[in-house]
């Protein structure tokens, strides 16, 4: 059994071959699927995927950072109100995005600590983006560093001593296609890291691994990852996924 810990199954570019492209999935041994919020205009169609997939997804709430706009108060509403009327697996995917626009680096930091709370609170774990800006994600961390804060940086290409960080404030690192590209660069440490730390996720339709990259990615390829993490842990095929749902199970706790 794998588990893809992020998947947009949602994602419009699904949209022709859905259903398709998850049998594919689960045919490659992928089960569980775990999906990431990004902003309320994804809402109904996370819904509408656990629908029809009630037995494969499991949906988390958040506000993404990128989604972080002059009306983010409006949007932190919109996530609380679902936070307390139903259950979620984690709150994501929330963090620090400042590759793309740095004008509301106060406002994102803002939300990423209020959705950090509201996970203690709910007791759930938390999904982290992270881009340009680890610096700025370990300032928030530090503050509200404790046992109650655990989750996954998600697609995490930091270095060694960041990973390292990371580990330190109870979070799983999540490893999926950029493990595999030539340029990626953790593939060259992560031997480093015990497997235990780790978790598979594809971020599809995003981030395809080699030999797909530049192509739309999907659940089914994230055997691809798996391979790669067989040459670096020099274990099993099986084995890299029974320890990597495992850890998932650990931080999802089901």
């Amino acid at each position: 059994m794998i588990t893809d810990t992020h998947t947009h199954l949602y994602s419009s570019q699904f949209d022709e071959d859905r259903n398709e492209m998850i049998q594919r999935a689960k045919k490659a041994g992928v089960s569980r699927f775990f999906i990431p919020a990004i902003d309320s205009s994804y809402t109904e169609r996370m819904f509408d995927l656990e629908k029809n997939y009630p037995e494969d997804v499991f949906l988390m709430m958040g506000l993404h950072p990128t989604s972080v706009k002059e009306n983010y108060q409006e949007e932190l509403a919109h996530v609380k109100e679902w936070l307390d009327k139903r259950d979620f697996y984690a709150i994501g995917e929330i963090g620090i995005d400042l590759y793309w626009d740095k004008t509301f680096l106060p406002q994102q930091q803002e939300a990423f600590r209020t959705q950090i709370q509201w996970a203690k609170e709910k007791k759930l774990p938390i999904v982290i983006h992270c881009r340009d800006a680890f610096d700025e994600i370990f300032e928030v961390l530090e503050t509200e560093k404790g046992d109650d804060l655990y989750g996954i940086f998600h697609c995490f290409t930091g270095t060694l001593e960041q990973a390292e960080k990371a580990i330190s404030y109870n979070m799983k690192l999540g490893i999926g296609g950029v493990a595999t590209f030539k340029n990626g660069k953790i593939d060259k440490f992560l031997n480093q890291i015990d497997i235990k730390h780790i978790v598979l996720e594809t971020d599809s339709p995003y981030l395809a691994p080699t030999p797909y990259r530049g192509k739309r990615n999907e659940s089914s390829y994230i055997t691809n990852v798996v391979d790669k993490l067989v040459d670096i842990y020099g274990l099993t095929f099986d084995e890299i996924s029974e320890i990597t749902t495992q850890n998932s199970k650990d931080i999802f706790g089901v």
